[in-house]
């Protein structure tokens, strides 16, 4: 079978949306199949630059190459699934979320803007579109799926994969530091542990892991706070660094702001680390409660409370952690799930 998979990307800027593309191809592949990604960069603004990009997707006819016929065409990001192909599935990832969810929130466009408003009117009304035309509509997570229920009244099926590196992590010591590996970026809001940092009354450091937009201005916060010799910002760090990072901390921070689905949660089940979240932070909820972690309030003082009680009771969040490794298990997230489903 010939596939194709469709994504958009920012040049220099890799995050899970990458992995979870190449991860398919290779999985894809590994299936038999004969599988190429296509993809074109995408620009999260001006507004006009959005709806050319959405044009220029729709004005694809991947039915129509030099190459031949293509059996299926798997769309995995906006607005990749305007594209038209008689065999269209969609896998999605994320809707444009400064004009869904993030609208009029300080992550996305402004009610008060009459391009933006102008934007979210067209993107609502072709995605819908576009989407209810797939042969297949899956999502990446629950709350993925939720979206497109609320603002497209279209029905999905929420459909999990595993992290990279899933077969390779690994359950170490207890060390007194949290580990909170994302990219620097608002929505990830490493900025809510750095001042929870602050209000912490155990023997216990942070480590920031990741690079990105924000890191002067968390660098200035740490020092504004005095928690240069607590909170550790590493920058970008190699594979065996990361997998040690997970496996030796007491537990792991991962409180975004309504993720769409989160590869660090998985991540610290799969290292049988507690995971501290918020009760807004969207993916990590489906899959962490009270029995695999900690889900608070998104206040400094909640998230401090909550590493305090990792730490005064080290028994229960080694317990925590093994409940997580074994949920994970439970669920059945597998490459092979994903693939029999999307090629169904």
């Amino acid at each position: 079978m010939r596939v194709a998979v469709t994504t958009v990307q920012v040049p220099f800027i890799r995050g899970g949306a990458e992995a979870h593309a190449e991860g398919l191809v290779k999985a894809l592949a590994e299936h038999g199949c004969q599988v190429e990604m296509v993809t074109m960069p995408f620009r999260f603004g001006p507004p006009a630059e959005v709806l050319r990009t959405m044009d220029v997707w729709a004005a694809e006819d991947f039915a129509r190459f030099d190459c031949g016929g293509i059996d299926r065409v798997i769309c995995l990001k906006f607005p990749t699934y305007y594209l038209r192909h008689p065999n269209k599935v969609v896998w999605l990832l994320h809707q444009h979320r400064s004009v869904y969810e993030l609208f009029n929130t300080p992550y996305g466009e402004s009610a008060d803007n009459p391009a933006s408003l102008e934007l979210q009117q067209s993107v609502l009304r072709r995605d819908t579109e576009h989407l209810s035309q797939a042969t297949a509509l899956f999502a990446n997570s629950s709350r993925v799926s939720a979206r497109l229920k609320q603002f497209n009244g279209l029905d999905s099926q929420p459909l999990y994969h595993p992290p990279t590196l899933a077969d390779r992590f690994y359950c170490g010591k207890q060390l007194p530091y949290i580990f909170c590996p994302s990219r620097l970026e608002t929505l990830k809001r490493q900025e809510l542990l750095i001042r929870a940092m602050a209000k912490v009354s155990s023997p216990i450091n942070a480590i920031i892991v990741g690079d990105g937009g924000i890191r002067q201005h968390l660098e200035q916060l740490i020092e504004e706070l005095s928690l240069q010799s607590r909170v550790r910002l590493v920058g970008r760090v190699t594979e065996e660094e990361l997998l040690s990072g997970y496996a030796n901390s007491l537990g792991v921070f991962f409180g975004p702001y309504d993720e769409d689905y989160g590869y660090v949660t998985l991540e610290a089940m799969l290292s049988a680390k507690p995971v501290i979240t918020c009760t807004d932070s969207g993916g990590p909820l489906e899959f962490v409660d009270h029995e695999t972690g900690f889900v608070v309030e998104p206040q400094a003082e909640n998230v401090a409370a909550a590493i305090d009680a990792m730490y005064s009771d080290q028994q229960g969040s080694l317990d925590k952690g093994q409940a997580g490794l074994q949920k994970y298990h439970r669920m059945g997230i597998s490459w092979n799930n994903v693939v029999s489903k999307l090629l169904a």
